[in-house]
């Protein structure tokens, strides 16, 4: 494998992160970004990300979702960083067994995740990985490894959107740093706000308790991305929030490729 510094990037439906200067994870632990950038998907990185970047040649390991965003990044990188290495990743460069119908078609964001979360769980302990984006995707790793699936469901944006289509209904926004906001809201934006948080909780609350069901024994939780860090308070004492995993397991997989 190449010594030069790894730049993972995770290129979502309307984000994109990257994330530099991984430290070496101490034993049982994650490889995690020092450094991190959110971008718009689709929109050419400003200058600040190309002055904050190493200066040495340097690999890009690539997770994308979003054609047209992957297009404007690597247009980009020829543009600014061409001596750099890039490699687009597929599911088969993931160090992990995935037992779904069409592995090829999992998004490469979950398949991620799912290799971070095993290098935190117990060896033998299934684990379920929730991860809030633009969608919001609950997904099983098997005790020996395995990606078992899981469950997507709109996230705050897009339910708020698809609400504010409706006439009348305003465009209520939850930021990630955002207060739990009151069950009871005390005018309609406060009442969609209350909807979409307590909604998402209710929701992966649920699928939690019935994948948990299925299983032989309790799994570890791990709950990622900002727009539900909140949540993981209400998910139980097994539950606990882990940022960054994605590109965590964009990392795990560059050290063994």
């Amino acid at each position: 494998m190449s010594d030069s510094p790894l730049i993972a990037v995770d290129i979502g439906n309307s984000s994109t992160k990257v994330g530099w200067s991984f430290e070496s994870p101490a034993p049982g632990g994650l490889p995690a970004p020092r450094e991190t950038r959110t971008l718009a998907t689709g929109q050419p990185p400003r200058d600040e990300l190309l002055a904050a970047l190493p200066r040495e040649h340097c690999r890009w390991h690539i997770a994308s979702v979003h054609r047209d965003g992957t297009r404007v990044l690597m247009k980009w990188l020829d543009r600014h960083r061409s001596s750099d290495e890039v490699c687009l990743l597929n599911y088969q460069n993931l160090p992990i067994t995935i037992r779904v119908e069409f592995p090829e078609r999992v998004g490469l964001d979950r398949l991620a995740a799912a290799v971070a979360a095993n290098g935190l769980r117990q060896p033998g302990r299934p684990a379920i990985v929730v991860d809030a984006g633009s969608a919001i995707t609950v997904d099983l790793v098997a005790g020996d490894g395995a990606f078992e699936g899981g469950v997507i469901l709109p996230g705050f944006q897009m339910s708020a959107e698809a609400l504010y289509g409706a006439d009348l209904l305003p465009l209520a926004i939850l930021a990630p740093n955002d207060e739990p906001p009151p069950v009871v809201g005390k005018n309609t934006e406060a009442a969609i706000r209350s909807g979409l948080f307590w909604g998402a909780v209710g929701a992966v609350r649920e699928i939690v308790d019935r994948m948990s069901a299925q299983l032989d024994q309790q799994p570890e939780i791990y709950v990622t991305g900002g727009d539900l860090r909140q949540l993981t308070e209400h998910l139980g004492d097994e539950a606990s929030f882990v940022p960054n995993m994605v590109l965590s397991g964009i990392a795990v997989a560059a050290e063994r490729g």
